[in-house]
């Protein structure tokens, strides 16, 4: 099997279940709590072997103490989680950006220097590779379309190596917006409380049957540490595309969204295949959004002939087809289905 069909698998399939005497299940059922630590426990021992360390060099620019530009290396560090045993490694972009040099080390303290496959700043996602290792252990990848808030999550980096860190929550809001310092949007994010640690950007954001669900990407220290993670399903996306040609390239709308819940007199009314629509946050002016005639408030419910039910669709079809061709988008506004043309132009990275 090849690295792109990795992508696709379960992992290793079955989630170990382990044995439970009836006496010790007796405990979990008198003393919740230690039933919610199990699961976590059995759940870190399950990621953490796929979970690594990356260290990063970078070249900077700092101006010396007579007034002259002069560059030096500057060191960073973040997380990443193995996508396929022969070195395919998910990451965030932020991480990765401009290294010079990039070092992994493995759960059992092997160390191995990778490269850049390819990066996609506008979803924080990168992938990377270490060439001359083989049979390494891989993520079970999940489907974030079936989250829940109020789910429970965990979140697991490996800022330093050797030993990862494990912190729990759950899942406080779905379909998020995130402004990055660069000012990047990145849109339909998932929002957890699970605190995230210092170099634990690009780990793993778990289900308790310990399949990925997010890529851990940026915390919020003002906001009493609000932490978010790119969906595992945008996430799969992106690392096929970078993997097979090393870059993204993709359409641009000019709209920002995020996940709506559709009425179901709305399904019934209009006879729609999905319960879930892309809400319309904002409209840029002079986008091909705003020349097509949409509005802030739209629910977007299909884009050419495919069903819209969240905005990984979107991202999808964009990257899927030509740019500079008109294509049907389908809206309700107003307890109204209306069909607009819109002629999608390339994104230019900005």
């Amino acid at each position: 099997m090849d690295s792109y069909a990795y992508l696709f698998t379960s992992g290793n399939g079955e989630y170990p279940q382990g044995s439970v005497g009836t006496k010790e299940a007796a405990e979990f059922d008198e003393d919740p709590l230690d039933a919610y630590s199990h699961a976590v426990i059995k759940v870190a021992e399950k990621l953490s072997p796929v979970v690594v360390n990356i260290d990063v060099t970078v070249e900077r620019k700092g101006r010396t103490q007579q007034g002259y530009m002069v560059p030096f290396q500057a060191k960073g560090s973040g997380s990443g989680i193995i996508l396929t045993p022969d070195g395919f490694i998910l990451t965030n972009s932020h991480v990765i950006h401009g290294a010079k040099k990039i070092e992994v080390t493995l759960n059992d303290g092997r160390k191995y220097v990778a490269r850049v496959i390819g990066e996609d700043p506008q979803t924080d996602l990168a992938v990377i590779r270490i060439d001359d290792a083989f049979g390494l252990p891989m993520a079970e990848l999940g489907d974030s379309k079936k989250l829940k808030v109020g789910q429970l999550v965990i979140a697991i980096g490996n800022p330093y190596g050797f030993q990862c860190t494990v912190t729990a929550g759950v899942i406080s809001a779905l379909g998020r917006s995130l402004r990055t310092q660069s000012g990047r949007l990145i849109e339909d994010v998932i929002q957890t409380d699970a605190a995230l640690n210092p170099g634990s950007s690009g780990g793993a954001l778990v289900d308790s049957k310990g399949r990925v669900i997010g890529v851990n990407t940026a915390v919020i220290m003002p906001a009493q540490g609000i932490c978010f993670a790119i969906p595992i399903n945008t996430a799969k996306h992106v690392a096929a595309l970078l993997i097979t040609s090393g870059k993204v390239t993709r359409g641009y709308l000019g709209i920002a969204g995020q996940l709506r819940p559709l009425h179901r007199s709305w399904v019934r009314t209009f006879h729609l295949p999905n319960e879930t629509g892309v809400l319309v946050l904002s409209v840029n002016p002079g986008s091909p959004a705003e020349q097509a005639g949409l509005r802030e408030g739209d629910i977007i419910i299909a884009l050419g002939d495919m069903p819209v039910s969240g905005v990984d669709d979107i991202h999808r079809f964009l990257t899927e087809h030509p740019v500079r061709v008109a294509y049907p988008i389908t809206v309700l506004r107003n307890l109204e289905k209306l069909t607009l043309q819109v002629i999608p132009i390339e994104y230019d990275g900005k």
